[in-house]
């Protein structure tokens, strides 16, 4: 039975497990965001990062995630494995630029979906031409999620904005309520976060609210 196509959203949530959360408070924060209009879902491990560094611990947190957002019938992603993706029976994988090639990907996986990270021009026409699931843009602004990269800006989300893909894809890096409203200016249409939503004390209502500012402008 081939799997359904479930539709990819407009605030998507890279949720990130953190250091010294319990998995069940990281859950239920995951579970909240989605309630608060998170529609689009991927799960960030890295081999660096301790408990989940590993396929085992990496597969199952990515099997819980996957029933909280197919409960809402979100598209759920797994970050750079591949492997995780499939034994987890995640809808695809979101590939950064240093990970496995997107040929080899869909080689390997045909039937998972591809995403793409892009942070120069440059990625983006290799995107365009590789025609992923979507791809993101960023990261915009400088952010300890990714330390070291330097941030593309609003100049990188106007001028992939300029291009009119027929692709899907999401500005990302930093943005939060206080400057969601520029990067909508610039022309994005989707976004996604990690810190402004996952951080928040309240995940729910801070999900609503850039929700809410992307509805106003779409």
């Amino acid at each position: 039975m081939t799997a359904p196509t479930r539709p990819l959203g407009h605030l998507y949530l890279v949720a990130t497990p953190r250091p010294g959360q319990s998995e069940a408070e990281f859950l239920r924060r995951v579970e909240d965001a989605l309630s608060g209009g998170v529609d689009t879902l991927q799960l960030r491990c890295k081999a660096d990062s301790g408990q989940y560094g590993e396929a085992r611990p990496y597969i199952a947190l990515a099997e819980r995630l996957r029933d909280l957002a197919h409960a809402r019938n979100v598209p759920f992603f797994v970050n750079d494995r591949v492997d995780v993706a499939l034994a987890a029976g995640a809808d695809g994988v979101h590939l950064g630029q240093n990970d496995l090639p997107v040929e080899w990907a869909r080689l390997m996986a045909p039937g998972l979906r591809v995403g793409r990270s892009t942070h120069r021009p440059e990625d983006a026409a290799r995107a365009l031409a590789e025609a992923p699931a979507y791809f993101a843009t960023g990261p915009v602004h400088a952010t300890p999620t990714k330390p070291g990269r330097v941030a593309a800006g609003l100049d990188y989300v106007r001028h992939v904005a300029a291009l009119r893909p027929a692709l899907p894809w999401y500005a990302i890096g930093g943005i939060d309520l206080s400057n969601v409203q520029a990067v909508l200016d610039a022309g994005a249409t989707r976004i996604a976060v990690v810190r402004a939503v996952l951080d928040a004390d309240d995940c729910a209502a801070a999900a609503h609210a850039l929700r809410e500012a992307l509805m106003v402008n779409g």
